[in-house]
Order: C-alpha cells, then sequence, then structure tokens
C-alpha cells in the first residue's frame, strides 16, 4: 500500500516503513507527523483517488533527523571583465520514516 501525499507544495510517495526526505520541516527529532493532504491511496485490490484529497486518509510519520543535502555549486562569470564569483548553497532536509498509511 503507498499513498501520494503533497507537502510543501511538492508531492512524494510514500509507503510504509519507507525513509523520505521531505522539505525542512519545524517538528523536532523524534516527533510525529501527520499528513492529510493525500491526493491518491493505493492497495493491492483498488486505487482512491481524491478530488482533491481523499477524505479521511491520512498519513503518519515520525522524523528522524534534520540533515542537509548534496551541495550545488553556483558559478557566475562574465567574459573579458574579470568577473567571477564561486558560491555554493547546501539545502536543509527532514528525514522521516513512515509509520502507518491510512486509506480513510
Amino acid at each position: 500500500m503507498y499513498a501520494i501525499v503533497e507537502i510543501s507544495g511538492k508531492q512524494f510517495k510514500m509507503s510504509e516503513s519507507s525513509k523520505v526526505y521531505l522539505p525542512l520541516q519545524t517538528a523536532a527529532p523524534d516527533s510525529e507527523l501527520t499528513f492529510d493532504r493525500v491526493l491518491l491511496v493505493s492497495s493491492d485490490k483498488s486505487v482512491k483517488v481524491g478530488k482533491p484529497t481523499v477524505k479521511g486518509a491520512k498519513v503518519e510519520a515520525k522524523v528522524v533527523k534534520h540533515v542537509k543535502g548534496d551541495k550545488v555549486v553556483v558559478f557566475h562569470k562574465k567574459r573579458r571583465k574579470r568577473y567571477k564569483v564561486l558560491r555554493g548553497h547546501r539545502q536543509w532536509y527532514t528525514q522521516v520514516e513512515v509509520q502507518s498509511v491510512n486509506a480513510g
């Protein structure tokens, strides 16, 4: 069984006991999160598609830790002008472990 969930304007596929990296959440590590903007729920027998969300469906997850992503290099250059700028950026993510997917 899996669900497609909308979090921070992005869609994530979540199934039980899977670990997912989400945009940074305000919850502390080892706390519980509940996501109720479930767009689709699929089981072995049927598929429920929401209009826009599936009523009564929710996904419960536990925050594992907050981590930084890979470095993205930002390089600006203007030729023949002696202008070069090299910057890096690392985005924060929250790693969660899905506890249960309820179809509602």
